[in-house]
């Protein structure tokens, strides 16, 4: 297993990690992600450590904390040989302060987030979203005080636009407070608006990027077809998906790139998809998940080799997308403003 460092930090990690909101199925929701119990779960971190893969993400969120709560149980015995990595922010009940990143939330978050993983520290913790209604400075001040205590090792977000995080970035830098050293994002061959400013943003200020939902919502795990319909099975048939309607042309148009450099490498389409996110500047780590031991076996195939530079091309010009304003504006002058090195 190849281990990348995390942004501007000593830890290292794995460019897999494994995703457990499929642990639980608490609601409809994630039900359409998965319903893993506790000895399921406890197959797949075997299998996950037999791979190299000893990175575990998980949010308080999911399934109202029943995730936290099954990995807790499933690393039983195994704390120290593990990195756990867990998400507040987000809703986690009905009362005024039972969401966002407050000190208040925050601390109060961690320490519930603690309980449920049966264990004394979080090696990475996540602001699941940005707190617009919350001063950065006591969001950023709670979070150093839980890295002081030793409640958490290091600190990261998710779903930050740019300014978001540079203004977090400057404000951790005026004070002498813990910075985030990656950045949680959406990004895939079929999503792929990340390049236009939190790339660069993350090469400038090293931030690393862990990348959710890697195969967008499962789109591009080879069940999609075109002029098949949208499989039942799926997340997005069940409620489960994210982002803005897709639009199937282009989907397909990179499954057929898919396809073709599937065939050259012997692999199957979702581990070229998975392949290709790691080719991507600022990638440090791909959080897989899978509903059962034989999905999650699939995508740990996906490293241990690497796509050529042809193939990245080809897989480049079928997913490119025309970038909204100012990206398009910016591109006409690529002497000022040039474009992430991709090769």
């Amino acid at each position: 297993m190849e281990y990348r460092q995390l942004g501007a930090s000593g830890l290292q990690v794995p460019v897999l990690s494994f995703g457990t909101a499929t642990f639980g199925g608490g609601n409809e929701f994630f039900k359409a992600w998965g319903d893993t119990q506790i000895e399921e779960a406890k197959r797949m971190v075997n299998l996950c450590l037999d791979a190299g893969v000893n990175f575990f993400d998980t949010a308080n969120v999911y399934s109202r904390g029943l995730s936290e709560e099954i990995l807790g149980k499933a690393l039983v015995g195994l704390r120290n040989k593990v990195l756990i990595s867990t998400k507040a922010t987000f809703t986690m009940g009905d009362g005024p302060n039972d969401y966002g990143s407050s000190r208040l939330h925050l601390i109060q978050a961690c320490e519930d987030s603690l309980k449920r993983l049966g264990t004394d520290y979080i090696d990475v913790y996540h602001l699941h979203g940005f707190d617009g209604n919350t001063p950065v400075e006591e969001t950023l001040r709670a979070l150093d005080d839980l890295v002081s205590s030793g409640k958490v090792r290091y600190i990261a977000c998710s779903n930050f636009s740019g300014w978001h995080l540079m203004k977090s970035l400057s404000v951790s830098e005026r004070y002498g407070w813990a910075r985030y050293i990656a950045h949680q994002a959406y990004y895939s061959l079929l999503n792929r608006e990340f390049e236009w400013e939190l790339m660069p943003v993350g090469i400038d200020q090293k931030v690393s990027t862990i990348v959710w939902s890697p195969l967008a919502s499962g789109q591009l795990s080879g069940k999609f077809r075109r002029g098949q319909p949208i499989p039942e099975s799926s997340r997005i048939s069940q409620g489960g998906g994210h982002g803005p309607a897709t639009n199937f042309d282009h989907l397909y148009n990179i499954i057929d790139a898919l396809d073709e450099v599937a065939e050259e490498t012997g692999k199957s389409v979702a581990q070229v998809a998975l392949n290709w996110l790691l080719q991507r500047p600022t990638v440090a780590n791909l959080v897989i998940g899978a509903r059962n031991e034989e999905q999650l076996k699939q995508n740990l195939a996906a490293v241990g080799w690497n796509l050529d530079i042809e193939q990245v091309k080809k897989l480049d010009a079928a997913s490119e997308v025309d970038p909204i304003y100012p990206y398009w504006h910016q591109r006409q002058n690529l002497k000022l403003n040039p474009l992430p090195k991709f090769y």
